[in-house]
């Protein structure tokens, strides 16, 4: 058992909440998110936050900072579209391991400030894994409902970069969140066995799921209990709307 399960059964944890929402308020121009070497890339990256752990590291690092000072016990990095898939829209799909490392690093950096300032409260890095913005479930194309833009296998070398980073990076905990297609998140968790086999490690495994509309359902179409016998092969620490 971890120090985060054995917590866990003694009392309720909190989690922190949004960084989009958080980064938007800071009010960021084009430049802020243009690392390094980057100045005249040939897409505009304005809104892809994940760059900032690279371009504006002291900017993550104090949101990180103002959900534990408000208590938070687990915070999530800056990764939710940190994957090759994902970034390949920015031309930035080279930049994915630098990211999730990177980010990684700044919430592991808060956290263990914050535990240091309270070694009875410790606190804890979630590694966040988004849904990517192409499904293996879903085409994108109403005229050829077959088509599909991403295969499996795909989904899970790019979600295994991302997961050999944040591990690297020193998380102590692993979020598949906001889930809308089962199908991807299967994708997730496969690649993340396949990480803790040929590592011979583990931590725990959280997940979300989204509900789309008033149906409750996903949008791949799955109830919430339909969803929840799709994972149940995954030993789960926690899941969550």
């Amino acid at each position: 058992m971890t120090d985060l399960e054995h917590i866990a059964q003694q009392r309720i944890l909190v989690l922190d909440g949004a960084m989009g929402t958080m980064i938007q308020r800071l009010g960021l121009q084009e430049e802020d998110f243009h690392p390094k070497g980057m100045e005249n890339h040939p897409v505009l990256l304005k809104g892809n936050n994940e760059l900032l752990s690279l371009s504006r590291p002291e900017a993550i690092r104090t949101i990180h900072e103002q959900y534990l000072a408000a208590g938070a016990d687990i915070v999530e990095t800056n990764t939710f579209s940190a994957t090759s898939i994902a970034q390949a829209e920015h031309e930035c799909s080279h930049l994915a391991r630098e990211m999730n490392l990177a980010s990684a690093r700044l919430a592991r950096e808060a956290c263990d400030k914050y535990t240091a300032m309270d070694p009875g409260k410790p606190r804890f890095v979630a590694g966040a894994i988004g849904p990517m913005n192409k499904t293996a479930s879903l085409s994108p194309d109403v005229n050829d409902p077959g088509y599909r833009a991403v295969t499996f296998d795909q989904l899970v070398a790019a979600y295994k970069e991302q997961v050999e980073a944040l591990l690297d990076g020193g998380v102590d905990i692993l979020l598949v969140e906001t889930i809308f297609d089962t199908l991807n998140a299967k994708a997730a968790f496969y690649a993340i066995d396949e990480v803790f086999e040929e590592r011979n490690t583990r931590v725990p495994l959280m997940c979300s799921v989204t509900i789309t509309d008033a149906s409750g359902r996903t949008l791949s179409g799955q109830t919430i209990e339909a969803f929840l016998i799709s994972m149940q092969h995954v030993p789960l620490f926690s899941m969550g709307l």
